[in-house]
């Protein structure tokens, strides 16, 4: 089983990432955590607080829970957890000990990854993956990751000239 870092502002769109896994490496188990990184605030009270951030969870949607909980769903025999965990700090020595402490094999990107922060202490988290020492991978995906059932809509040239008469 490998557990895989992921970078997100809790888009909707970063969750496809889960499918992209699981087509690139038909055989491998995952342990997928999506992370996302704070600086740490000068302010002394918001350092008091900092055991208090369940308020940070509120910037996940209930949209977004409800469609991890369908890709893991989805790929039950293939995704063992999924989990959402914030990073507090923002030097690469901090980054480190927090892969270390989830046993981090590699962070992976979903190709056209745009970072958006989602308040005022976000960071970009390229910023520390690429220094952490940790395998990072971007991923593209070379099938698209729902089929679409199209229905053919072409009007035959002689039924457009009819219905045009």
């Amino acid at each position: 089983m490998k557990t895989i870092l992921v970078p997100t502002d809790f888009k909707l769109g970063s969750i496809n990432i889960i499918d992209v896994l699981v087509q690139n490496q038909p055989t491998e188990t995952f342990h997928i955590i999506f992370v996302h990184a704070f600086k740490l605030s000068d302010s002394i009270t918001d350092m008091l607080m900092l055991s208090r951030r369940s308020r940070d969870y509120e910037n996940i949607s209930d949209e977004f829970y409800q469609q991890l909980n369908q890709a893991k769903a989805k790929h039950a025999g293939r995704i063992e957890a999924i989990g959402l965990e914030y990073f507090y700090g923002s030097t690469v020595a901090a980054f480190k000990n927090f892969i270390e402490a989830f046993d981090v094999d590699c962070i992976a990107y979903l190709g056209g990854y745009n970072f958006t922060p989602i308040n005022k202490y976000s960071i970009d988290p390229k910023f520390l993956t690429g220094r952490a020492g940790c395998t990072v991978i971007e991923l593209t995906s070379a099938t698209p990751l729902a089929t679409e059932n199209l229905i053919d809509t072409k009007i035959q040239e002689t039924q457009l000239q009819e219905a045009s008469a």
